[in-house]
């Protein structure tokens, strides 16, 4: 009798003890297996959140800029102080050297007889640019200057062309020399070394005709073309 009611309490710890522990290890699985799960969706929030990764910047290739981009920048700075200075629009092909020439002579004052910068008259002033320029020793004299170049029309006038004037039916007393959009540079007798307009009525009213320096317009047409093709 005393060893079946022992053999009841050890069946009845027995069965006690399946039943608890069971689902206590099944809960413990649960943790286990949702423990990864917990800390995976942890991670993905955080990621989420914060900002994007930075991309590398993306380097430019530059370099350095070669002996032609560095000539064509400055030709490109010239051509523009020259148009301001002369009141041109240039077309950037034109004669830097007359450009630049006749630049320097602005301002400088009107003197009868004379050729330098501390004073010229209008001939003067046009023999110096032209032996500058191009190395062409032109006849010292307005009328002297007509009769040795090529007579053209107004509308085919070119950068380096002379522009003569004369009143009415006088003698040519003035000469200048063509830039383009109808202004030429010259000594007036008013202002010295200057760039005026032929549609100015004064010059408008005297303009008499325009000539052509061969050797100058051989020089400037070479000049053209090597701009063009750089």
């Amino acid at each position: 009798m005393k060893h079946s009611l022992l053999y009841c309490l050890a069946a009845a710890s027995l069965a006690l003890s399946f039943f608890f522990e069971r689902p206590a290890d099944a809960s413990a699985t649960v943790r286990a297996a949702a423990a990864p799960a917990v800390a995976e969706a942890s991670l993905f929030p955080a990621m989420t959140m914060s900002e994007p990764l930075a991309t590398p910047p993306t380097k430019t290739t530059t370099g350095e800029p070669t002996a032609a981009e560095l000539t064509a920048s400055r030709d490109s700075l010239t051509y523009h102080y020259y148009a301001q200075t002369l009141g041109l629009r240039l077309a950037f092909n034109e004669n830097k050297d007359l450009l630049r020439t006749v630049t320097d002579w602005i301002g400088a004052p009107y003197s009868y007889g004379n050729n330098s910068r501390k004073g010229t008259d209008c001939s003067g002033f046009v023999t110096r640019v032209f032996r500058e320029v191009y190395g062409i020793t032109l006849q010292r004299s307005s009328r002297s200057m007509f009769t040795t170049t090529k007579h053209i029309a107004k509308a085919e006038m070119q950068t380096g062309d002379l522009v003569f004037f004369r009143r009415g039916r006088g003698p040519i007393y003035h000469v200048g020399i063509y830039l383009k959009d109808g202004k030429f540079a010259h000594s007036a007798c008013n202002g010295g070394v200057m760039v005026s307009s032929l549609n100015q009525p004064y010059y408008h009213r005297n303009f008499y005709a325009a000539g052509r320096v061969r050797a100058a317009a051989a020089a400037d047409a070479t000049e053209e073309t090597v701009a063009v093709a750089e």
